[in-house]
């Protein structure tokens, strides 16, 4: 019999899900086979939640708290696994990024939100019209909390090409902006993230319509967000994916290294902390 995956709980709330409805089912003493039978759903589909390569619904997880007699365990998990906070048409990427073994963004107006910090973040959902202030600090939390997946031991590799308008454009106020930017220069030492900055000198148009992102993960197609005014799009159609690839790589062919970005934006620092 084939060895059980690792899994570690702190990788994201699909993680966590997945390690405790694998516990809650080694402590009935149950096989896959076993659950499967009780709540009608494919022993692919339990194998591939428990190892969190999938995002259960909320009937699954109503299904197996009951089955499993976890006294309401799973279903307490499920507004962490479903992103409540999150707009829905949100939600999938949020699943597809936190199970990526790599990510490539490109951002023409601002910080992407993995490297927000949280002042940054603040203010960027102030600008909602008619956002209440409970939910502008809930999206906060929700943001920060998207970033745990660049502090685990083995984070994704994560490649980002930032417009230079980005480190000019005001968001908040003189100190939110030279902390932002003080966020990239630390977070750009990390060995496994790379910072480029697409200078306004290059003259370049290629992406100026909107960001978007594109990540790998093994056994899975590769998915892109593409971002829009109300909504965004998230999709793994092969045709899609590679454009936006070439797209990417279009841009960054005219970014500047990830040396000279940091001097650039050191320098953008200047203007925010004078």
């Amino acid at each position: 019999m084939p060895k059980e995956s690792e899994l570690c709980p702190t990788d994201s709330p699909t993680a966590l899900f997945g390690f405790e409805l694998r516990r809650h089912r080694k402590a009935r003493g149950w096989s896959q086979i076993r659950l499967s039978k009780a709540v009608s759903y494919s022993v692919g589909t339990i194998s591939m939640i428990e190892t969190a390569r999938r995002s259960p619904t909320e009937e699954f997880a109503r299904h197996c708290d009951e089955a499993l007699e976890a006294e309401g365990a799973l279903m307490r998990l499920w507004p962490m696994v479903s992103h409540a906070s999150a707009p829905p048409w949100f939600r999938p990427w949020l699943d597809v990024e936190a199970t990526a073994e790599a990510i490539r963004t490109w951002e023409p107006l601002t910080v992407p939100g993995l490297l927000q910090t949280e002042d940054y973040a603040r203010a960027m959902l102030s600008g909602e019209p008619g956002v209440t202030s409970e939910e502008i600090e809930s999206h906060v939390i929700a943001r920060m909390e998207r970033q745990s997946i660049l502090r685990r031991p083995k984070p994704p590799m994560l490649w980002v090409v930032l417009d230079e308008g980005v480190l000019h454009r005001p968001i908040g106020n003189p100190a939110v902006m030279a902390n932002q930017l003080a966020h990239l220069l630390e977070i750009g030492q990390a060995p496994r993230i790379t910072i480029q900055i697409l200078p306004l000198s290059a003259y370049s148009t290629t992406g100026l319509l909107g960001g978007f992102a594109i990540t790998q993960a093994h056994g899975t197609p590769d998915t892109a967000y593409v971002e829009a005014a109300s909504n965004a799009q998230v999709t793994d159609w092969t045709e899609s994916v590679r454009t936006l690839a070439f797209r990417y790589e279009g841009i960054r062919s005219e970014a500047l290294s990830q040396r000279e970005s940091i001097s650039l934006i050191k320098e953008a620092m200047q203007r925010w902390t004078s």
